[in-house]
């Protein structure tokens, strides 16, 4: 029996939505699909220091892991330069997909940003997770005239900016650190900028700078220990069980300067997947718990607690409301 006009309408309209419904889920079954697979070619992981530092090593450490438990070659690339601007550039120009990553700092992040225009915002950027963190230590070389902070800050106020101290970046923590001395406490010395901790062991040992205030990773120590630096204090809110004789800042008589430590971690250009997050995030995790990761890079340097994507994002959301109003002028 010949079906009405109502009845063939009807019949459309069923299987026009049954397409519909068809087409809805192969395209949310398409795009699942495409989140578990990845990764699907070769992971980029951009370092912005030079190679060899004990940076390029975490990162290296840190790589070789998310190579394993992601089943694709992770290729380190150093690109220096710009205090970090240089290797973020590179990332945001990057499509969100997991494929091209970096390592990053607040200071990359957040200082360069407010102090220089460069491109890019904390906003144009996705963090991931925490992969070490490191405190930083004002030293000077063994046959310095100044034994401790006092003799150097007295050097100091005698001869405002005679003193040249070394700083890994014009727009890093420890560079900010150092103006906020001479405008919070009258005490002036001269940053110079390095790229990386290399080149500040190299000119700190050629008597090219007075001080550095450096990131006092395992090479650093590596000196101290050996005699050829000597710390004269450290950065952290409490004195260091690797360094127990060596004064805070802060009981030095500069409480406020406890932020050029460097928190390193993983980031990715804004927008990418949260499933994607969800993934590097996972495999951050496992390799912050794997014993050899710490014994590589050092387990003072690996924090207690894993921190993942809101942890960092909350880290630098924080930077972000202190240093504002001191380089957003």
């Amino acid at each position: 029996m010949p079906l009405s006009r109502t009845a063939r309408a009807l019949t459309a309209c069923a299987a026009l939505g049954l397409l519909t419904a068809c087409g809805s889920e192969e395209s949310s079954s398409g795009s699942s699909g495409a989140a578990a697979e990845y990764p699907t070619e070769e992971i980029r992981l951009l370092v912005p220091y030079g190679a060899g530092g004990p940076t390029d090593l975490a990162a290296r450490a840190f790589g070789a892991s998310l190579e394993e438990q992601l089943g694709q070659t992770v290729v380190v690339e150093n690109l220096p330069g710009g205090s970090g601007a240089i290797a973020t550039q590179e990332l945001i120009g990057a499509e969100p997909d997991g494929h091209t990553l970096s390592l990053a700092t607040a200071g990359t992040l957040v200082l360069t940003p407010l102090a220089n225009e460069v491109g890019y915002t904390l906003d144009d950027v996705t963090p991931i997770g925490v992969m070490t963190e490191v405190p930083s230590v004002l030293a000077v070389g063994a046959d310095s005239p100044y034994t401790t902070i006092a003799d150097l800050v007295a050097a100091a106020e005698e001869q405002p900016g005679a003193l040249n101290v070394g700083v890994p970046g014009a727009s890093t923590p420890q560079a900010i650190e150092l103006q906020r001395l001479a405008e919070e406490h009258d005490v002036e010395v001269t940053a110079v900028p390095f790229n990386g901790n290399a080149e500040m062991t190299t000119a700190l040992l050629g008597g090219n700078v007075d001080a550095v205030l450096i990131n006092a990773s395992s090479d650093v120590t590596s000196n101290i220990d050996a005699g050829q630096f000597r710390p004269l204090a450290v950065s952290s809110a409490e004195r260091l069980s690797w360094l127990p004789h060596t004064p805070t800042l802060a009981e030095s008589g500069f409480p406020e300067l406890t932020l050029s430590g460097s928190t390193f971690g993983l980031i990715g250009p804004a927008d990418l997947p949260e499933e994607v997050v969800t993934e590097l995030e996972d495999a951050l995790r496992t390799a912050h718990g794997d014993p050899a990761i710490a014994e590589q890079v050092g387990a003072e340097y690996v924090p207690e607690e894993f921190q993942g994507a809101a942890e960092f994002q909350e880290l630098l959301d924080r930077t972000q409301e202190v240093y504002e109003p001191i380089l957003g002028d």
